[in-house]
């Protein structure tokens, strides 16, 4: 399911980075971003519209042969929204 989304850190909200899904599932997704993160790095993922937000966490780091970076995020809480939006796509 490709879902435009902003990710930033919760310390710094405005220091966000826009990106798409590259993947959405019960536990997380995966985005590709311009810079590395840490790993266990706590993230806020927004979609686009505002209409869904979640806190993850960075459970892997992947550089790609293009330079960006590959995110593995594993949801930290309630993710109903995200998984009915994922369902209603068809995705």
């Amino acid at each position: 399911m490709a879902v435009p989304v902003r990710i930033s850190s919760p310390k710094e909200p405005s220091a966000g980075e826009r990106t798409t899904t590259e993947n959405v599932c019960s536990l997380g997704l995966r985005v590709l971003v311009q810079r590395a993160r840490e790993l266990n790095e706590r993230l806020l993922i927004k979609s686009a519209d505002g209409e869904l937000q979640a806190d993850a966490r960075v459970v892997y780091c992947e550089r790609l042969h293009d330079g960006r970076f590959a995110l593995g995020l594993e949801f930290r809480g309630e993710v109903t929204r995200w998984l009915q939006k994922s369902l209603a796509s068809g995705d």
